[in-house]
């Protein structure tokens, strides 16, 4: 097991040793009080990343959310724009619920599968990705995502990213049989040729396992049965390697929209690894809940706001020279 990896199954066991109290949206931590106006949050977090040897960036849901993929729990106007034909006939309540609903004709499934990758697949890349770039522009950096939506390597090398989670580009054996991950896309293109205007593909359409010719699934956590193989471990190894090999340097664990559902995977490693680096330092960026532990008061900031805004009003502080030097 990967140092990043046994991080993240020590934080498992705290999330289960206290789920009622992340399940009410809290922490078991003591909280600092500290708190500075915006303005001077935005100007230290430009400093903070100046200041850095390196940063390490862990990106979450509410990052998505914050630029307009906010499809995914709730009816609202993104989930109508890609998903109204299905919200017509099913009166699903976001793109998750489809995922989690029972579906006795396996080629409606998949068109709706395949309509929930497209969507994620052909996204450009969101503004506050490309506010955050523009941040990190220069910068020694690494990027620990648990989003799937394939935002993050439409940026970057893959060296530089670690999808833990999953990635919607790959496809895996749903009973997982194998070992293997191969290309989803363009099977997936194919099913929305195939499907047109309508609700279900073709069933000889339903993407299958070479292996075994059991259905294929896509290579992500949460609604299947995710294979966490040798492609999974590459993704640990990807992070273990570079926070080890950095972690005598001045280095800024940047922490963006996590929730309260997967707080082992980011934020609670994040907590640690500041806590027990010398000279690391931690922001954390949500627009719902402030959560800095009262142990890293002196190392660290949480600012409450809309992602968007704090990454937009960042780049245009840094590059107006706005800063807390």
């Amino acid at each position: 097991m990967s140092f990043y990896e046994d991080l993240v199954m020590q934080t498992q066991m705290n999330y289960s040793k206290y789920y009622p109290v992340y399940a009410s949206g809290g922490t078991p931590y003591p909280l600092a009080d500290k708190k500075l106006p915006y303005r001077e949050q935005i100007c230290r977090l430009v400093q903070e990343i100046m200041d850095a040897d390196c940063v390490v960036v862990g990106g979450a849901s509410g990052l998505s959310a914050a630029g307009g993929g906010d499809f995914y729990y709730e009816d609202n106007a993104s989930f109508r724009k890609y998903f109204g034909k299905f919200a017509e006939k099913y009166h699903f309540k976001g793109a998750f619920d489809g995922m989690f609903r029972q579906w006795d004709d396996r080629a409606a499934f998949w068109a709706y599968l395949a309509t929930f990758l497209h969507t994620t697949q052909t996204a450009p890349v969101r503004q506050p990705y490309l506010d955050l770039d523009v941040l990190l522009k220069g910068k020694d950096f690494f990027v620990l995502t648990t989003n799937q939506d394939t935002q993050f390597v439409k940026l970057y090398p893959e060296d530089k990213v670690a999808e833990i989670q999953g990635d919607h580009r790959f496809f895996q054996c749903a009973a997982c049989c194998t070992d293997d991950t191969w290309d989803a896309v363009k099977p997936v293109e194919e099913m929305m040729a195939a499907m047109g205007d309508g609700i279900t593909i073709p069933a000889d359409r339903i993407p299958r396992c070479s292996h075994c010719g059991g259905e294929a699934f896509p290579w992500v956590r949460g609604y299947g049965n995710f294979l966490q193989g040798k492609k999974y471990e590459e993704q640990y190894e990807k992070i273990s390697r570079y926070v080890l090999e950095h972690r005598e340097k001045k280095i800024l664990f940047l922490e963006l929209g996590v929730g309260r559902m997967t707080p082992m995977f980011i934020q609670e490693p994040f907590w640690n690894l500041t806590l027990s680096f010398p000279h690391a330092r931690y922001i954390g960026v949500n627009d719902k809940y402030d959560f800095l532990p009262k142990q890293l008061e002196d190392k660290g900031m949480t600012i409450v706001a809309d992602i968007a805004q704090v990454l937009r009003d960042a780049r245009n502080a840094m590059k107006n020279g706005e800063s807390n030097s």
